[in-house]
């Protein structure tokens, strides 16, 4: 069974930066391939943000986030970050991980980290 453990949200003042955490534990080579962080703000849908493929590297990025978010991998730790900078007032939400595999969907998550940014 793989688990997820998210941490690194708060929260943060609009403009400035958190870096959200995510580290994956008893993965199997089959378990996932992909991980990735959703969002969501309170009476929405979950949405995803970002993902990042640890096959090939390549991350994918929200365009409402995509000037202001990175998302990254290490391979030596198992774990996922979320770097979010520039940060907006909607960007508001529980964040959740997810790790999966590419062809099937998503099948593991964590269990959310608050981000509020508010002056």
């Amino acid at each position: 069974q793989v688990q997820l453990v998210e941490s690194g949200g708060g929260l943060v003042q609009p403009g400035g930066s958190l870096r959200l955490s995510c580290a994956a534990s008893g993965r199997t080579f089959s378990s996932y391939t992909i991980m990735g962080w959703f969002c969501q703000a309170p009476g929405k849908e979950r949405e995803l943000v970002a993902r990042f493929s640890w096959s090939s590297g390549n991350t994918y990025l929200a365009d409402s986030v995509k000037a202001r978010f990175t998302i990254s991998g290490d391979y030596d730790k198992n774990t996922v970050y979320l770097q979010m900078d520039s940060l907006k007032p909607e960007d508001t939400a529980v964040y959740y991980c997810a790790a999966g595999i590419q062809s099937v969907g998503w099948r593991y998550w964590g269990q959310g980290t608050q981000v509020i940014v508010s002056s």
